[in-house]
């Protein structure tokens, strides 16, 4: 399940309320809509959130307080872009004021993960420890690549890990706990 969230400070091991799941690029025509780079890996959500939270300037919702709420009236899509238009923006004007705003949906109003899969924002901070219980680091970053995620885990030294997010290194990954338990073959800690 891919929705993305706010960076969390690393450490921080509780869920965030609202999931980033696009950023605009630009206005779409002269009715106020927007187009939309997804941050979700299915896009047809935007269909059923109802509503999302506006957010510029860097900041998220949990720190702002959400309070920007616009309601969805309509979604098209076009090529690898949502178009929406948000209540309230209903000119070109409009739409160019929220160029580059990030855009959340509140946990509440997304499809829950399926069992074994989680939110890529509630992996930020989990504690990332080896099958044998030696604590690694802690997951920093979440790097979206061509054929899987990779992990960027800040080790105890400072240094970091990228490890691939494939079966084969991440045992479990437990976001109540806040742990990932992970396989390292000799030598990559090294690198």
């Amino acid at each position: 399940m891919e929705e993305n969230g706010p960076f969390r400070k690393v450490g921080q091991n509780e869920m965030v309320e609202y999931l980033r799941t696009g950023v605009v690029t630009e206005p779409h025509g002269i009715r106020g809509e927007i187009k939309v780079f997804p941050t979700t890996d299915d896009v047809t959500r935007f269909e059923r959130y109802g509503e999302l939270v506006v957010e510029r300037g860097g900041k998220t919702p949990e720190e702002s307080g959400g309070a920007e709420v616009r309601k969805i009236e309509s979604v098209k899509y076009q090529k690898d872009r949502v178009i929406l238009k948000l209540s309230g923006i209903d000119s070109r004007n409009d739409a160019e004021t929220l160029r580059r705003a990030e855009l959340y949906v509140h946990r509440s109003h997304s499809t829950p993960p399926k069992e074994g899969e989680y939110f890529t924002a509630d992996l930020y901070g989990l504690q990332v420890f080896t099958e044998d219980g030696r604590k690694v680091g802690v997951v920093e970053d979440v790097l979206k690549t061509g054929a899987n995620d990779v992990f960027s885990i800040r080790k105890e030294d400072g240094k970091e890990l990228l490890l691939p997010k494939v079966d084969a290194f991440v045992r479990n990954v437990d976001v109540e706990t806040g742990v990932m338990t992970v396989f390292l073959l000799p030598g990559m800690e090294d690198l």
